[in-house]
């Protein structure tokens, strides 16, 4: 059977400039011609077409598509896995790319104004998931305490933030040590260091009444990358998110009185 070439161009998806571009580069020449003059493409033209536009979804040249069409035996398998060998290379530049590109967000979306190596050299192993950056930026976009929090964030130096993670770390340890040695979430030891916990948000970043410590102790709970925040994978316990999240509620719960939520 043959086709036009305005058949075999809708059935491949290319325009038909690209099969006459093919056809003058003896990539792929119809089988037949009409009565008119007009190319005729047959069933084995369209199998080499195929194949061709296979390649070129591969990122081959149109020289280098002719090279393996000529002889497929001897071409093809050595063809295909220096291209595999570029892709993987194309891949590992462009994850580098996206992780250049997902630091630039990170610093806008947190307001952390650092370089990053002095992200890294303040915040350790502290890391802000991107993910979760986001869907918070979404949550929290209408409070007043989320945009204090960020304003506040984006003002800090870098002193600042040194002076603020050492804090963090220390209280951290604290929290660690109450948790390993059987401390119960609404004894008062565990109870105290969440309401350091909340004096640490207030002076750093925004107010932080006992319903909003609440709401962010249940973010704690619920998401793993907002307890990473906190507490770095690497020094987590099973349980440990949740008895923060259930000293944080005693601590709330003590606290009642006139003023407080």
């Amino acid at each position: 059977m043959s086709y036009s070439v305005g058949q075999v161009s809708a059935f491949a998806g290319v325009t038909v400039r690209t099969l006459h571009h093919y056809d003058k580069a003896g990539l792929l020449s119809p089988s037949g011609r009409s009565h008119a003059g007009y190319r005729l493409y047959s069933d084995a033209d369209l199998a080499r077409l195929q194949q061709i536009l296979f390649y070129r979804e591969l990122g081959f040249s149109l020289d280098g598509i002719a090279v393996i069409l000529k002889d497929p035996q001897a071409n093809a398998l050595e063809q295909l896995l220096v291209r595999q060998a570029q892709l993987d290379e194309e891949i590992a530049r462009l994850r580098r790319l996206s992780e250049v590109a997902e630091r630039a967000i990170e610093v806008q979306r947190t307001g952390v104004s650092l370089t990053p190596r002095e992200r890294f050299e303040v915040f350790g192993e502290i890391a802000f998931d991107l993910s979760y950056a986001t869907q918070a930026e979404q949550k929290w976009a209408h409070s007043d305490g989320r945009r204090e929090s960020m304003a506040r964030a984006a003002a800090h130096s870098k002193e600042d933030w040194r002076q603020l993670m050492g804090e963090a770390t220390a209280w951290r340890a604290e929290l660690l040590a109450a948790f390993d040695e059987g401390e119960p979430s609404d004894g008062e030891r565990a109870v105290d260091l969440a309401e350091e916990h909340r004096l640490h948000v207030s002076r750093w970043f925004t107010s932080c009444p006992t319903d909003m410590h609440r709401r962010i102790a249940d973010d704690f709970a619920a998401d793993p990358r907002a307890f990473a925040l906190v507490v770095p994978p690497s020094q987590q316990r099973p349980g440990l998110a949740t008895y923060l999240c259930k000293a944080v509620h005693a601590n709330a719960a003590r606290r009642a009185g006139p003023g407080e939520g």
